[in-house]
């Protein structure tokens, strides 16, 4: 029996959030508290690395990220082709 995708996919449900309240409700539902910890971590890390002028070292004691995470949040911000954190951080300029 096929699987239908789409009713399953998570993109389908983000997209249908309507506000704050429902987003915050099911990243509660969906996510254990540290999950949330470490995505909340990335974002917070990506919006440092956007503002500049601080240091991975600095960064780190900041929000307790290790290097290698800032590394990778930094690699994926500047260097891959998904600017997926470079859209967002557009979008919340507006």
């Amino acid at each position: 029996m096929e699987t239908d995708h789409h009713h399953f996919d998570l993109i389908e449900a983000l997209l249908s959030l309507n506000d704050r309240d429902e987003a915050q409700n099911f990243l509660k539902d969906l996510l254990t508290p540290q999950e949330k910890q470490v995505l909340e971590e990335r974002w917070r890390v990506c919006q440092l690395l956007e503002k500049g002028g601080l240091s991975y070292r600095e960064i780190h004691k900041l929000t307790n990220a290790s290097l290698t995470t800032i590394g990778r949040v930094a690699r994926f911000l500047k260097d891959e082709p998904y600017h997926g954190y470079r859209t967002i951080l557009n979008k919340l300029k507006t």
